[in-house]
């Protein structure tokens, strides 16, 4: 037991003066004689008996008494089992991914979170609350209270590493309670790793009972005919049996087709075949998960020709006239020696075909170009330097040409993955009228193979990334070399290889990908663009490229939906937002993580254990009660003890 005041304990010396005044109230008795006085002496005896235990029954109380007020005064207590940390900070981690949208017993997970911290946080507790996009320091729940009512989901996946550090740089003379609210979906041994052994955090993991899921993953154009697209939406879905889903599809909001779709698969692709012009909407499917991965957005611009050139000499690029029709392309060819530099920035894609040699000044132009959205396409010569493609090569990544090789090799094997065979095949191909080629390169490519020889070797790699596409032949592949041009693999692989940056013809962004998007528009040195959605509008980082305008949104826009381009008022370019689908798959959950670290059920669990274990509890009020026992004691003896 331990005092708050113990230096009011010296007054237990005042025990004296009850002890004193009894030791003063003894009397003698004086003798008197009577006649016939012997009942008298009996009588006598017993009263001095009895007053002897009186006033002995009223030291003891009174002694008692003073001693229980004294002890009052003091402030006993019994120290707290975990004192040390009573003056520990608070601070609150929510989850307001969109995995928390899932439904548990009480509702939505997010929604039921909210609520308890409002019913059960108490009102003088200072706490710092913390979610995936938003921090508030050093807060109280009266004062959060509209921030918490108000809290949306967010497109920003749950990353405990990076809040936990945010709060390690929250600079404290204390220590730290954390209090970590989120269903553990996609939790990760890492995220958990940097947590510091003295503060090991509470984690609270609702767990939702609605396991299934039904995502939207993708959009994009399967087949390009006369007058119509093909569209094909890949879903997926997570858990197990399914009931049948509606899909319905929008331009501008009105319905323009609709479908019924059973999952006897967990990927599932449906097909829409839409007129071929531009489209600005959405597809959206109607299941009882997740909501936010039920409706993708995506827009098609109007149809403009590509722009292809090649370079080299007329008679071998022929065939590529045959390809590049004019219906849907601008296709131009120039030897080496007619070439006009100024043009090249014009195009979407460059074909380098059997050039000996890549001049220095060619090499400099095409790595600008490629920089800013263009697609290349290298194929080589003969008779081409080898250190001279290699210098050229360097430029844009780790592929390198090595000695050529004069024996015939079958193309024999196709990478249906590629996204440069993406839609093209119905089914997976082995058996077809293989192509040839009478000499070509080594290749050293740590990219994969869009083609290969029967020996596994590379015939054509491609290096893909978010802005443009660098494809290289292992071979020359004019009729005197090869017969790749009267093979059916040619028409597919130039026209993939001929589209423009947007791959898909679908613009689909998602949000916080931060791939930059390229918009053909010619702009003045003080131009901005604005891109403007239905309930917001924001400006993105940009750079003009001659005739096109690099934009990069980084986390913009916060909500996924339809947008515009625009330059001041006039429209450019309609394009659409998504959010990551990182959340959807509900059975990553991942409670092992945190099998070393306390968890609780609900907050209010929390709060208690923090009171009962670092509350002193507090005695005085006991020795107030049993001074007035005494005190009423007191009265009773003096009131009917004889």
């Amino acid at each position: 037991m331990h005092f708050k005041h113990p230096e009011i304990l010296y007054f237990l010396f005042l025990l004296i003066v009850p002890i004193l005044v009894h030791l003063f109230q003894l009397r003698r008795f004086k003798t008197s004689y009577f006649t016939n006085v012997r009942f008298l002496k009996e009588l006598s005896i017993q009263t001095r008996k009895s007053s002897k235990i009186k006033k002995r029954l009223l030291l003891a109380t009174r002694l008692l008494l003073l001693t229980c007020i004294i002890l009052a005064f003091s402030q006993p207590f019994f120290e707290a089992k975990d004192s040390k940390n009573a003056t520990n900070e608070m601070y609150i981690i929510l989850d307001n991914s969109f995995s928390m949208q899932a439904k548990g017993k009480k509702g939505e997970l997010l929604k039921r979170a909210v609520q308890e911290l409002l019913e059960n946080t108490p009102e003088t507790t200072q706490f710092s609350l913390l979610t995936n996009t938003e921090n508030y320091w050093n807060t109280d729940i009266k004062s959060s209270k509209a921030a918490l009512q108000n809290l949306q989901y967010s497109a920003t996946p749950f990353e405990l590493s990076s809040i936990m550090a945010k709060i390690k740089a929250h600079k404290s003379a204390y220590k730290k309670d954390i209090v970590i609210i989120t269903d553990a979906v996609g939790l990760a041994e890492k995220d958990v790793a940097t947590i510091d052994s003295e503060e090991k955090p509470y984690f609270i993991i609702p767990s939702a009972e609605q396991k299934n899921n039904i995502a939207i993953d993708s959009v994009f154009i399967n087949q390009t005919l006369e007058n119509f697209y093909e569209l094909t939406v890949n879903l997926s879905a997570y858990g197990e049996g399914f009931k049948p889903v509606s899909m319905a599809l929008y331009n501008q909001n009105k319905l323009i087709a609709k479908t019924i779709i059973n999952f006897d698969a967990k990927k599932k692709k449906i097909n829409f075949t839409i007129p071929k012009e531009a489209f600005h909407g959405y597809v959206t499917i109607e299941d009882n998960g997740l909501t936010y991965d039920n409706k993708l957005y995506f827009s098609i611009s109007k149809t403009k020709k590509t722009n292809v050139i090649s370079i080299g000499e007329p008679e071998k690029s022929n065939f590529l006239a045959r390809i590049y029709t004019s219906s849907e392309f601008n296709y131009n060819n120039y030897s080496i020696n007619n070439l006009d530099y100024n043009s090249l920035d014009k195009q979407n894609t460059i074909i380098l075909n059997e050039l000996i040699e890549v001049p220095q000044a060619l090499q400099t132009t095409l790595k600008a170009f490629v920089s800013k959205g263009g697609n290349l396409v290298v194929i080589p010569s003969e008779k081409s330097s080898v250190s001279n493609l290699n210098s050229f090569l360097g430029n844009f990544g780790k592929i390198q040409f090595r000695d050529i090789e004069n024996k015939n090799k079958l193309i024999t094997k196709i990478n249906f993955d590629h996204p440069l065979f993406s839609g093209v095949f119905e089914n997976k191909i082995t058996n077809f009228q293989y192509p040839k080629t009478n000499s070509s390169f080594d290749i050293s490519s740590p990219y994969p193979a869009v083609l290969s020889y029967e020996d596994q070797s590379v015939f054509v790699t491609a290096i893909q990334n978010p802005v443009s596409g660098i494809t290289v032949f292992a071979a020359p592949i004019n009729t005197t070399n090869s017969n790749f041009q009267q093979s059916p693999l040619i028409v597919p692989l130039f026209y993939k290889m001929g589209q423009n940056n947007q791959k898909t013809g679908v613009n689909a962004l998602t949000i916080g990908n931060n791939e930059p998007y390229f918009v053909d528009v010619l702009l003045t040195k003080d131009a901005i663009l604005e891109v403007k959605g239905t309930e917001d509008s924001f400006i993105p980082i940009q750079q003009i490229l001659n005739n096109k305008v690099k934009l990069t949104f980084n986390d913009f826009p916060e909500t996924a939906g339809n947008y515009s381009i625009f330059d001041k008022k006039e429209w450019v370019e309609n394009l659409s937002f998504n959010y990551k689908r990182t959340e959807s798959d509900l059975s990553q959950v991942n409670t092992n993580v945190v099998s070393d670290f306390k968890t609780a059920d609900t907050i209010s669990t929390i709060f208690n254990t923090l009171q009962t274990e670092r509350t002193d509890s507090q005695i005085w009020k006991w020795f107030v009660i049993f001074a007035l026992l005494f005190l009423a004691l007191e009265m009773a003896i003096i009131k009917f003890v004889k």
